[in-house]
């Protein structure tokens, strides 16, 4: 065998390690780099986490350490507060109440969009597009003023209705392609057997688009439980606070308790970490079917 056909061997060996299926596991490198990153993420909500189960003296004496013995009194006193519960019920109304809504109305305009050809049609998805450019923090001021009008302040009406109007661009911009991909001959079979469109709507479009469906439902979702700047000025009642500013609250009234505030903050994010661990992959289908629609 000649020297240059082992050096290519060689090269090929470092690139990348084979399994004897024939799969390739890719360079030691690209490990290394994901392990990292991965690290930098979890790091700080494993400390958050782990934190709340110290006591004051010990994070004060070792703010890394290791719990020595482990406290359970600071999960036990957030997890029998009625406040936290009240909290919690409206973090999940205010971003059950959005997904639903945001969903819905964009798959219906989405629909209309991607399938029907009239005038202004691309005019009406560029403005959906245009959408994404603005923040809701650009439009916090002008937007207060108009809740507070509407007689909606202290309300948590006052906060899904823009929650829904922001998450729409978003919403729009994923479905469309979903929506766009369905054959046209379907919807021509579908009406040779005497289906309207609106059945042709529930009975193909949906279940057809159903993991563009699921996609923007979750970041929808996590976007609105996570929601903080909307709610601080809107809601000034602590009784109708969602969780993040429930979070803020707490903090400020117990600024020396770092470990109970450690336990309050790691309660409220467990149910957006964990509705996202388990959709995971639902997100990167879905986007994945965007894209190539």
């Amino acid at each position: 065998m000649s020297q240059v056909a082992l050096t290519g061997r060689a090269t090929t060996s470092r690139r990348s390690t084979t399994t004897k299926s024939g799969a390739s596991w890719g360079s030691p490198t690209t490990y290394l780099v994901a392990t990292v990153l991965i690290s930098v993420c979890i790091a700080p909500v494993l400390y958050i986490i782990i934190g709340g189960f110290r006591s004051n003296s010990q994070i004060t004496v070792n703010p890394s350490g290791w719990p020595d013995p482990w406290v359970l009194t600071n999960y036990t006193s957030v997890l029998t507060s009625s406040l936290f519960w009240q909290q919690f019920g409206n973090s999940m109304i205010s971003a059950l109440s959005t997904t639903v809504a945001a969903v819905a109305l964009a798959l219906m305009a989405s629909f209309v969009i991607a399938r029907y050809s009239f005038a202004g049609r691309n005019t009406m998805y560029a403005l959906f597009a245009a959408g994404l450019m603005f923040p809701m923090t650009v439009a916090i001021t002008p937007l207060y003023l108009l809740v507070k009008n509407l007689g909606l302040t202290n309300n948590l009406l006052g906060v899904i209705l823009p929650q829904i109007a922001f998450a729409l661009p978003t919403t729009v911009i994923i479905l469309v392609p979903f929506l766009a991909a369905i054959p046209k001959e379907l919807e021509e079979a579908a009406s040779i057997d005497g289906a309207s469109r609106l059945g042709f709507f529930f009975r193909m479009v949906l279940p057809l688009s159903l993991p563009g469906v699921i996609t923007t439902g979750i970041l929808v979702f996590i976007g609105a439980w996570n929601s903080y700047l909307l709610p601080l000025f809107i809601l000034n009642d602590s009784s109708q606070y969602t969780l993040p500013l429930g979070v803020q609250s707490f903090s400020s009234e117990h600024s020396v308790d770092t470990a109970a505030v450690l336990a309050f903050t790691s309660l409220s994010m467990i149910p957006a970490l964990v509705f996202f661990s388990i959709f995971e992959r639902r997100i990167v289908g879905g986007l994945t079917g965007a894209v190539k629609g």
